[in-house]
């Protein structure tokens, strides 16, 4: 089994930044990715970005150049530096951890990009 908890979202002007935090506890050795996945209101939920257990990475092309995934393994947990924020932006984002035998995801953070 493996627990994820996600911080770091709030309030935040068109143009400015964000770092969401995913931390893992439980069985982290067995995770292979790590996703971060976001849900706008009406929508459905969206692939963001994605950091494997080798240190690949790939974006959605939406984010591409303005978000950028990263991962301490000693802290077992996963960041997603967001910047150049839109208003297009806002959504719940959700953490995402991948095993051999199970996707495990965390309980969702709330960016919301306005003036």
């Amino acid at each position: 089994q493996v627990q994820l908890v996600e911080s770091g979202g709030g309030l935040v002007q068109p143009g400015g930044s964000l770092r969401l935090s995913c931390a893992a506890s439980g069985s982290t050795f067995s995770i292979y990715a790590w996703d971060w996945y976001r849900q706008a209101s009406g929508k459905q939920r969206e692939f963001i970005a994605r950091i494997t257990s080798v240190g690949s990475t790939n974006y959605a092309d939406s984010v591409k150049g303005r978000f950028t995934i990263s991962r301490d393994n000693a802290k077992n947990t996963v960041y997603l530096q967001m910047n150049n924020l839109k208003p297009e932006d806002t959504a719940i984002y959700y953490c995402n951890a991948r095993t051999t035998i199970s996707t495990y995801w965390g309980q969702g953070t709330q960016v919301t990009v306005s003036s």
